[in-house]
């Protein structure tokens, strides 16, 4: 194993574990789950499972059901920015395809694949609770919602570029506010 959680999240993984009664400690696996993939570089390898398993008494592969089952665990390497795209309705209807294509033919990868200089991956979720200002896309932690193909487009840019993207709606909607 040469997974190991550095010293600030070994303290976190006290304070998690804390929370639950010691006989329940196989409750932690997802919140030390999340903090295992923040802290190596976004992904759950094989020796962060082990860890985890050790930690929690459990077998791994009980724990690599649960980071298998949820698509916020990473069981590959991703790239600096993920983003995921949502496939639902509402954000099919409001262009999420065309985003998608465009994204895909700027970036010269296909869903599920990174680029080679390892600053994007893409990837199809399922909804993302942002109905209302579709589409959406999840880049990491924070949401790009009211999308088109020209705002997305520049939001990879500005990114490339080394610059933040506006976090929300890219047309300055309020919340979910009406479109004016």
């Amino acid at each position: 194993m040469t997974f190991q959680f550095n010293e600030e999240n070994q303290k976190q993984v006290t304070q998690i574990l804390a929370k639950y009664p010691s006989e329940r400690k196989k409750s932690a696996v997802m919140p030390l789950l999340d903090l295992a993939q923040r802290q190596n570089s976004n992904w759950i390898s094989k020796d962060v499972i082990a860890t985890i398993a050790q930690i929690l008494e459990m077998p791994e592969i009980k724990v690599y059901e649960v980071a298998s089952f949820y698509t916020m665990y990473n069981l590959k390497p991703v790239g600096k920015y993920l983003l995921q795209f949502c496939k639902t309705t509402p954000c099919m209807l409001r262009g999420i395809d065309k985003i998608m294509k465009d994204c895909e033919e700027k970036l010269g990868i296909e869903m599920d694949q990174t680029t080679l200089d390892g600053t994007f991956t893409l990837k199809e979720v399922e909804c993302l609770g942002a109905c209302v200002n579709a589409p959406v896309v999840q880049i990491n932690d924070d949401f790009a919602e009211d999308l088109t193909s020209e705002n997305f487009l520049q939001i990879l840019e500005d990114l490339k570029a080394g610059k933040e993207f506006k976090v929300g709606s890219q047309v300055g909607r309020q919340c979910s506010a009406p479109e004016v």
